[in-house]
């Protein structure tokens, strides 16, 4: 069997008493994605902060396999590793894509400064890589030298997602990365997402709300509340048949939402 991509034990990080995450324990595996639901407060985004290395457990193990088959013990890494970890092995794509750019540089220097981050040094080369990675986000390459400041939500989302990607990273992490748009820019989203994911055969793990969401592009859900993981199954098991009742009244929402 092969290794977890990512491995956590005991996860725990506690602002008050049902604030946060409580002995959170989870695997994901190359290739996978990994859903994590529940209602605003549930925990979710404190775990995704945990995982990928932005905020530090109080307790617990958070272990990543590298590219050069060595685990990496991310509760325990200094500052600067993580941070290479970032540019490297890891892609974080924000809820709101203004926390992941950078506004005022061009579209494709948005997308070059991340294959700078890993050594390319070629001006010609970065940039038709640039160029290249704005049309698999459908993009149009013509606006490489116009600044994200003047794209829409959908197109700085979308550019994130180049950003992220242009480096082939093993793992990435997914904050609500359609919350904030309209349905049809999240549906055009979430269909570049999908396809990008399965051709770069990347893990994810992704936090939403949005079952929707979830059922589209997860492979597995974990549902979070007060901090704690109280159901978890592959994702069409946990959505058609919930067993716990929290999770049956998410779904039942969902259902009346429709």
């Amino acid at each position: 069997m092969r290794d977890p991509i990512l491995s956590a034990r005991h996860l725990t990080r506690e602002y008050a008493p049902g604030q946060g995450c409580l002995d959170i324990e989870l695997d994901v595996w190359p290739g996978e994605v990994l859903g994590i639901v529940g209602e605003s407060g549930s925990g979710k985004s404190t775990l995704l902060r945990l995982l990928s290395g932005q905020e530090r457990p109080d307790t617990g193990s958070n272990r990543f396999f590298t590219s050069t088959d060595e685990w990496v013990e991310l509760t325990e890494a200094s500052e600067s590793h993580l941070r290479y970890l970032g540019r490297t092995e890891f892609g974080i794509i924000h809820q709101n894509p203004r926390d992941g750019l950078r506004l005022r540089i061009s579209a494709g220097g948005n997308i070059g400064e991340r294959l700078m981050g890993v050594g390319e040094r070629n001006y010609g080369d970065i940039r038709a890589r640039a160029a290249q990675w704005m049309q698999e986000v459908e993009i149009d390459p013509a606006r490489i030298d116009d600044k994200p400041l003047y794209f829409s939500g959908g197109m700085q989302q979308r550019l994130q997602i180049a950003r992220n990607l242009v480096t082939n990273p093993r793992l990435i992490f997914m904050d609500e990365p359609t919350g904030g748009l309209d349905v049809s820019v999240q549906a055009r989203l979430l269909d570049t997402l999908k396809r990008l994911v399965q051709e770069l055969g990347i893990a994810v793990i992704i936090v939403t709300h949005d079952m929707g969401v979830a059922r589209l592009l997860a492979d597995r859900l974990l549902v979070m509340k007060n901090g704690r993981v109280i159901e978890s199954g592959l994702t069409d098991q946990v959505l058609d048949d919930p067993h716990a009742s929290y999770t049956q009244q998410l779904v039942a929402s969902i259902l009346q939402v429709n």
